[in-house]
């Protein structure tokens, strides 16, 4: 028995390493940039949840929300990341804090081709090692349909804002949409707000805040996620703006706060996205 001894302590002390949670890794962030975002926080603080409405193509503004989330992580007050980019019922809350990109990945079932890794992918990395979970927020594709199917939908918001919901549809697609496509295409933006909604009062922790990243007209406070809230959650909204000049389609009233960073070079998304709206039409010889 004395010989077993020392093999059943080796085994019992290797089965608690096995099992032993990882230690959080956080990240600390310094230079002016991030002390000016920390200032920017503590401007809105407390909050249940904060919404960062971003332009998805400007670079600086995936920057900030790295440094959100780190500075939240940091403070031990972050309580889980939603995303747009990601579809509702996908988390990384099985991950330890050594989880890879790819693993990340894997949970999150990501999607490159619409969403780059390389811009995301800081950001959600900072929540995964900092031990917080990472959770999709978005309509998954398979709902989609049912939604533009879904009347009832279009008493999710009053008869303004439905409106102004359904103009905002217009202009985000230059005006290119069928009329007859712009009714069911406002009820899928309504069901991901609906659906980012959900993500974001689930994961509510008292003392900590939830960060939803998505795109600007997701976190506009008349039109999107907060108006699907539960009246108890206390959301602030940040709309982060490329350039000083307000967008057309957004009010500056519609958020808490507005964080500008510079312009980005002048882009014709209306050219990029007529082929795809109207195809070249096919003719025979």
């Amino acid at each position: 028995m004395r010989g077993a001894a020392p093999l059943l302590l080796a085994a019992l002390l290797a089965c608690g390493c096995a099992s032993r949670t990882e230690a959080p890794i956080l990240e600390t962030l310094g230079g002016s940039a991030a002390a000016l975002t920390a200032g920017r926080l503590d401007a809105l603080l407390p909050a249940d949840a904060l919404l960062l409405g971003e332009q998805h193509d400007a670079a600086d503004h995936q920057l900030i929300e790295r440094q959100v989330i780190s500075i939240f992580a940091s403070r031990g007050l972050l309580a889980a990341v939603a995303l747009e980019m990601a579809d509702a019922g996908v988390s990384t809350a099985a991950l330890k804090p050594g989880a890879t990109d790819e693993h990340t990945r894997q949970a999150l079932n990501w999607d490159e081709r619409a969403w780059p890794w390389k811009a995301y992918g800081p950001a959600v990395m900072v929540a995964v090692r900092a031990g917080v979970p990472v959770l999709g927020a978005n309509l998954p594709r398979g709902q989609m349909q049912a939604s533009m199917n879904d009347a009832g939908l279009d008493a999710r918001l009053p008869g303004p804002a439905l409106k102004a919901q359904q103009q905002a549809i217009r202009i985000g697609h230059c005006n290119l949409l069928p009329e007859s496509r712009i009714q069911p295409m406002t009820r899928i933006q309504i069901a991901k707000d609906i659906s980012m909604a959900a993500t974001l009062a689930k994961a509510m922790l008292p003392g900590k805040t939830v960060v939803l990243l998505s795109g600007g007209g997701h976190a506009d406070r008349t039109l999107g996620v907060p108006r699907h809230l539960p009246p108890a959650i206390k959301a602030k909204v940040v709309l982060l703006q490329a350039g000083s000049a307000p967008s057309a389609s957004k009010k500056i009233a519609d958020f808490d706060a507005v964080w500008a960073t510079p312009a980005l070079p002048e882009t014709d998304y209306c050219a990029q996205l007529r082929p795809a709206l109207n195809p070249p039409v096919s003719r025979n010889p």
